[in-house]
């Protein structure tokens, strides 16, 4: 499967729906395409980046201080197949004695986790062709 590097673009959030959009874009070309993600994935995400920090952690905070506290590296996620229009997704983990961990993943939570830990986000190159805004 050949993968498409790719960097969060944009956030539509709109309070008086459920779903939001979020924005891929290839990160070295053009193309763009839309997944529809939850009103908290969507918050969450926005949080992170605005640099806003709750009084408490929130899931995926939780999630990082987990990941980070059992001396794991999280490499990457994959969006790697969509089924019904839905999009699946991968985290890929390196533990310390070197081996490898895949943990199936929304893709919203993902790239909520991905923005806060910094890591790459690919894609499946047959997903970008099939959905790409250009």
């Amino acid at each position: 499967m050949k993968l498409v590097q790719v960097e969060l673009c944009k956030i539509i959030i709109d309070e008086k729906r459920q779903d939001q959009v979020i924005v891929l874009k290839e990160k070295d070309g053009d193309r763009q395409f839309p997944i529809v993600i939850g009103f908290l994935e969507a918050s969450s995400i926005k949080m992170k980046l605005a640099n806003v920090v709750p009084p408490r952690p929130m899931t995926h905070d939780l999630l990082v201080s987990v990941i980070e506290s059992l001396g794991v590296d999280l490499e990457r996620l994959v969006i790697d197949k969509m089924v019904k229009n839905t999009f699946h997704g991968k985290l890929k983990f390196i533990l310390p004695d070197g081996s490898e961990r895949i943990v199936d993943t929304r893709p919203s939570d993902g790239i909520a986790i991905a923005v806060r830990m910094g890591i790459d986000i690919y894609v499946a190159e047959e997903i970008i062709n099939k959905t790409a805004l250009f």
